[in-house]
């Protein structure tokens, strides 16, 4: 039997959506979580010194979006053929845009540049990017791509939370098709299982 064991922070952050795969998958996980103080010892371990980290039968990988993509395939959720992949690739691609938005405004530590900047991003990158969203999903069948569950669907409600934490903004008010996705998602009930045991986050 595979074995997998994934290493974060005590985060949703960049692990949520793995661990909404591994749970859709149905396998069992490691979901190892340590503290900020812990990070500087674990580091070094690390292959480029980053997390989240999954361990396959031993074997360690980093970069969460191609893990993703890894579990996506063998959950069916990568696209049926080429075509499909590449609207599914593209459908990742900017959700991530808007979230790497929102986490380079977390990690800005000059408080009038991180002021100027969240007032860019809720006045205009989120609605830019959300109403594009909620129109794309409209008229997907209340999916991201070719109305079926794919992984972006996943990715998509996994950060919601947590971006939410950080800009303070609801980002699917108002946009019906996404509020409805969301519950989608989490009504699946692996995912529900999964919501109902994991430890609660930072």
């Amino acid at each position: 039997m595979t074995t997998y064991k994934l290493t974060y922070f005590n985060l949703t952050a960049r692990a949520e959506q793995i661990r909404f795969l591994l749970s859709y998958l149905n396998v069992d996980f490691e979901d190892f979580r340590f503290e900020h103080e812990q990070w500087p010892a674990i580091k070094p371990t690390m292959p480029f010194g980053k997390v989240p980290v999954l361990e396959i039968d031993g074997k360690t990988l980093n970069q969460s979006i191609a893990i993703c993509r890894y579990l996506a395939k063998k959950a069916g959720l990568a696209g049926d053929d080429e075509w499909e992949s590449l609207l599914v690739d593209i459908a990742v691609d900017n959700i991530y845009e808007i979230r790497q938005e929102i986490m380079n405004y977390y990690h800005e530590t000059n408080e009038k540049i991180k002021s100027k900047l969240r007032n860019s991003i809720v006045n205009d990158s989120i609605p830019f990017y959300f109403d594009r969203f909620e129109k794309i999903v409209s008229e997907n069948g209340g999916y991201f791509v070719n109305g079926k569950l794919s992984w972006p669907d996943l990715y998509f409600v996994s950060i919601l939370d947590h971006i939410k934490s950080i800009i303070d903004v609801d980002l699917v008010d108002g946009r019906p098709h996404l509020v409805a996705l969301k519950h989608k998602v989490l009504a699946i009930p692996q995912i529900k299982s999964w919501i109902a045991k994991r430890p609660k986050s930072q």
